[in-house]
């Protein structure tokens, strides 16, 4: 079935309970950085759902984890980006990625001592946990991460036009990193039943419909402005290329980053209006654990400068350092889960 238009889907879909709280969290954060002259990275990570029924037990998921949009989160730090973390509940987040399962607890001992129980980190655990404890409390303590979340797709392009509202005032020195796996069907709210679906009916009957494509508003409207990267994912190498120039020249945005499921890891392809290029891991890269977004995210930057450069734009922050920020800023709050 064909998909209508943003404008339908937006007036079809409410607005997410907490909406209001995460819109002033954006307007804040976007506020206090553009008032400094900093620079902002909206990334997104995670994978939407598409609710089966209004009460949800069962929905329709894809297998993305957040990889990808959580390492990036990092390396946009580093470069001196203030960055709003818009990612799927309970998948990876910054820093905290690299501790994923029982990876911490093993790296903990504890003393039990009666009420002086003590936990400490184990001696060849600490150099592994300080450098990246460090960074999380150096981002946070500046303010430089705002983090929102949402599950559906609905919940997902309210946060997006919001967070897109409140970035459009810094013009070029905005970028958006659209890594999100963003459902491509979902079903209209008035054909989604209430109350979860008895299997003593049979086996039921759903029709998908197109989500509107909102690179197009988003691109054209929202923020006309910005630094705008999509991302690609296939499993045919011979559409990748094709089928990223064919986003390109339909929705004029400056970068996609091409990516095949087998070796998204080790190996994607930039495509911008003027070159395409490769960025591959070598088999030590990878044996030794090398994330590949910091590649990825340190050619966006360079990128980026090019683009700021006839705005006048100050340089960036050197590598490693945080974005400037006004003294004493206060930390900013989690969003409210």
């Amino acid at each position: 079935m064909a998909s209508g238009t943003w404008e339908e889907f937006f007036a079809a879909h409410l607005p997410p309970p907490d909406f209001e709280d995460n819109r002033s969290l954006l307007k804040e954060f976007c506020e206090r950085h553009d008032q400094y002259g900093n620079r902002i990275a909206l990334v997104t990570s995670g994978g939407t759902t598409v609710p089966l029924e209004h009460n949800t037990v069962r929905f329709v998921d894809n297998f993305s984890a957040g990889t990808r949009g959580s390492a990036s989160a990092e390396y946009f730090l580093e470069h001196g980006y203030a960055v709003i973390f818009m990612h799927r509940q309970k998948s990876l987040e910054p820093f905290t990625r690299h501790f994923s399962g029982q990876k911490l607890l093993d790296m903990l001992d504890i003393q039990e001592r009666g009420p002086n129980t003590t936990i400490t980190v184990k001696p060849d655990s600490v150099d592994v946990l300080a450098p990246i404890l460090l960074r999380y409390k150096a981002a946070h303590s500046a303010g430089a991460i705002l983090h929102v979340s949402f599950t559906t797709v609905s919940e997902y392009f309210w946060l997006l036009r919001a967070a897109c509202e409140c970035l459009t005032n810094l013009g070029p020195r905005a970028v958006l990193y659209l890594a999100a796996a963003v459902s491509d069907f979902y079903i209209p709210k008035d054909r989604v039943p209430t109350h979860k679906m008895q299997s003593a009916s049979g086996a039921p009957v759903i029709q998908l419909q197109l989500v509107p494509k909102m690179l197009a508003p988003l691109v054209n409207l929202w923020v006309p402005e910005a630094y705008v990267v999509s991302f690609k994912l296939e499993t045919d190498e011979n559409l990748l290329v094709p089928k990223a120039r064919a986003a390109l020249d339909k929705y004029k945005h400056k970068m996609v980053v091409a990516n095949l499921l087998q070796t998204r890891h080790h190996r994607v392809i930039l495509v911008t209006p003027d070159e395409t290029q490769e960025i591959l891991l070598t088999r030590e890269e990878v044996h030794a654990g090398v994330d590949i977004e910091a590649s990825i995210v340190l050619e966006l930057v360079r990128l980026h400068a090019e683009h700021l450069a006839p705005c006048g734009a100050p340089p960036a922050a050197p590598h490693g350092s945080l974005a400037p920020l006004a003294p004493h800023a206060p930390p900013t709050p989690r969003t409210p889960r």
